[in-house]
C-alpha cells in the first residue's frame, strides 16, 4: 500500500530535514575542544529541554505501539505503559541525583571507576549494541517505502536516512540532539492532537468509538495472560542500564533538574499514550481490523483522513518521534565504541573524533542488524533480552551500595549471563518451540541470564562480607 503525498506535504517533509542540518550546522564544531560539551551538552540542561528530549528521545517505537494499540486496544497502557512509568520513577528517586553527581560521563566510565577499567571496557561492548538504532532505521525505512512506494526495498530508504543521521550528529554532537528534540517533541503531540479531531469528526466521539470495538479492545490485559503482562515489566528493567537515562541525567544542570526532568516526562509519556492509545483505535474502527500491516496502522488512518498539508504534518510528527530516538541512540552508541572501547587502543586518535566514527559504525551494524531481524518486536525482543541479564546489577552498583559486588565477578556477570542469554536463544531459535517464538523449554532467553545474574550477586555479596 502506497500513500497519496502531495507536493505540499513533501515540502513540509523537506523543510524539516533541512532544519535538522541547519541546527546542527549552527551548532557546529565549537565542542570539539570540550568533550563534556560535546557528550554532554557541558552539563547545563535547563529542565524544559532535560524534559522534552527525554520525552521524544524514549518514545522512537511509534509505529511498534500503533500496531498494538490498533490490535490489543486500552491493553497498551497496561504493559506498555505502566512498567516504564515505574521504573522510571525508581530510577528518578534513586539514581537520577546520584549519576549527576558522578562525575564519569558515560556508564562504561563510571563502571570503569566503580570496579576495574577492564570492567569498563568490557562493559562498552553490550552497551553498544543494547543501544542499536536498528529498530528505528527499520521503522524510518517502512515510512518512507509506504510514503514514496514503488519497487524499491525499505532497506534502500533505511540505510539513506541512516547515513542522513549519522551527517547531522556529527556536526554537533549532544547539544545538536537536544536542539532537535525540542522541535520532535512538539511535533509529536501536535501531529496526533490533529489526527485525533479529525478522526472524532469523521467517526464520532470517544463514546460512539468505544461502542463500536470488539470487547477486546476495552479489556485492559488486552487477553494476555498474567506471565505474558510480567514479562514485560521484565523487559522494562531496561530503564536502569538504558545509557539515554543516563546520559540526560548525567548532562542535567543540578541533580533536582534531574528528579524533576524524569516525573515531568512520565507525565508527558502519560498524555502520549493517551493520544496514541486513541489513534489505534480509531485506526480499528475506521479501517476495519483487517489490515494487512498493522504497524502502518497511523500511517494508513492519516492517509485515509487527512488533508493535504494537514497529511504532511502528521508524517512529520511519526518521522520526529523516531528521528528522535534515533538520532540519540546513534550518538549514544558511538560514544560508547569509539570513546569508552577503542580510544584503550587508539590513544592518540582525539576522542571526539573516535565518537564520530563510532556513529558511523553504529549505523552501518544497525543495517546489518534489520536485514537479520526484519522485525521491531524481534529487534526489541532479541537485544533487550541477550544483554540486560548481564548489565542490571553491576549498573545498579555503580550508585546503590546492596548491588555492589567484587570487579572479578562483575566481569563473570556482563560476560557470563551475556552468553547464557545468548546461547538460550540461539537453542530457542534453531530448535522448533511449541508455539514458535524464542523460548527454549517455555523459558524466555532472559530468565536464565537473569538468573545467573542473580546467583553471582549474591556469590559475590557472601565473598565481600568475609
Amino acid at each position: 500500500m502506497n500513500s497519496d503525498f502531495a507536493f505540499f506535504d513533501w515540502l513540509l517533509v523537506a523543510l524539516y530535514f533541512f532544519f535538522l542540518i541547519w541546527i546542527s550546522w549552527k551548532k557546529g564544531w565549537e565542542s570539539e575542544d570540550s568533550e563534556e560539551e560535546f557528550l554532554l551538552s557541558g552539563r547545563k540542561v535547563t529542565l524544559p529541554a532535560f524534559v522534552a528530549t527525554l520525552v521524544s528521545t524514549w518514545y522512537g517505537g511509534i509505529l511498534g505501539v500503533g500496531e498494538w494499540s490498533y490490535q490489543f486496544g486500552i491493553s497498551q497502557w497496561l504493559i506498555l505503559g505502566a512498567p516504564f512509568y515505574i521504573f522510571s520513577a525508581i530510577f528518578a528517586v534513586y539514581l537520577a541525583g546520584k549519576i549527576r553527581l558522578n562525575k564519569a560521563l558515560t556508564i562504561p566510565e563510571a563502571i570503569a571507576n566503580q570496579y576495574s577499567e577492564r570492567a569498563g571496557r568490557i562493559s562498552a561492548l553490550p552497551i553498544f549494541i543494547l543501544v542499536s538504532p536498528a529498530p528505528y532505521i527499520l521503522m524510518l525505512g517502512l515510512l518512507f517505502q509506504f510514503l514514496i512506494g514503488g519497487d524499491a526495498p525499505f532497506l534502500l530508504y533505511a540505510s539513506l536516512v541512516a547515513l542522513f543521521s549519522v551527517f547531522y550528529i556529527t556536526i554537533g554532537g549532544f547539544g545538536a540532539v537536544i536542539r532537535t528534540d525540542i522541535l520532535q517533541v512538539v511535533l509529536m503531540f501536535t501531529g496526533f492532537i490533529v489526527l485525533l479531531i479529525f478522526a472524532m469528526a469523521q467517526f464520532g466521539g470517544f463514546g460512539t468509538l468505544i461502542e463500536s470495538l470488539p470487547d477486546g479492545h476495552m479489556d485492559i490485559t488486552g487477553g494476555h495472560s498474567l506471565q505474558y503482562i510480567l514479562v514485560w515489566f521484565f523487559i522494562a528493567l531496561w530503564t536502569f542500564v538504558d545509557p539515554s537515562f543516563h546520559q540526560r541525567a548525567a548532562a542535567a544542570e543540578s541533580p533536582e533538574t534531574a528528579k524533576k526532568g524524569i516525573f515531568w516526562s512520565i507525565a508527558f509519556w502519560i498524555a502520549f499514550d493517551f493520544l496514541t492509545c486513541f489513534a489505534g483505535l480509531y485506526a480499528y474502527a475506521i479501517l476495519g481490523g483487517g489490515l494487512e500491516q498493522p504497524v502502518l496502522a497511523y500511517p494508513i488512518l492519516a492517509d485515509e483522513i487527512l488533508p493535504i498539508g494537514v497529511k504532511g504534518l502528521f508524517f512529520l510528527s511519526l518521522l520526529a518521534t523516531i528521528m528522535s530516538t534515533l538520532d540519540s541512540y546513534l550518538f549514544i552508541s558511538g560514544q560508547t565504541l569509539g570513546r569508552d572501547y577503542l580510544l584503550k587502543y587508539f590513544p592518540s586518535v582525539r576522542p571526539n573524533l573516535l565518537t564520530r566514527i563510532g556513529i558511523l559504525v553504529s549505523a552501518i551494524l544497525g543495517i546489518i542488524l534489520i536485514i537479520i531481524y526484519p522485525s521491531v518486536i524481534d529487534l526489541w525482543y532479541v537485544i533487550g533480552s541477550v544483554f540486560i541479564p548481564g548489565l542490571l546489577i553491576p549498573v545498579l552498583g555503580i550508585y546503590l551500595k546492596p548491588f555492589q559486588f567484587p570487579a572479578k565477578i562483575v566481569y563473570a556477570s556482563i560476560i557470563g549471563c551475556t552468553l547464557v542469554s545468548l546461547t538460550w536463544l540461539i537453542l530457542g531459535t534453531v530448535l522448533p518451540q511449541p508455539g514458535g517464538g524464542y523460548a527454549f523449554y517455555r523459558i524466555e532467553p532472559f530468565y536464565p541470564g537473569l538468573f545467573l545474574a542473580i546467583l553471582l550477586w549474591i556469590y559475590g555479596r557472601l565473598r565481600m562480607s568475609k
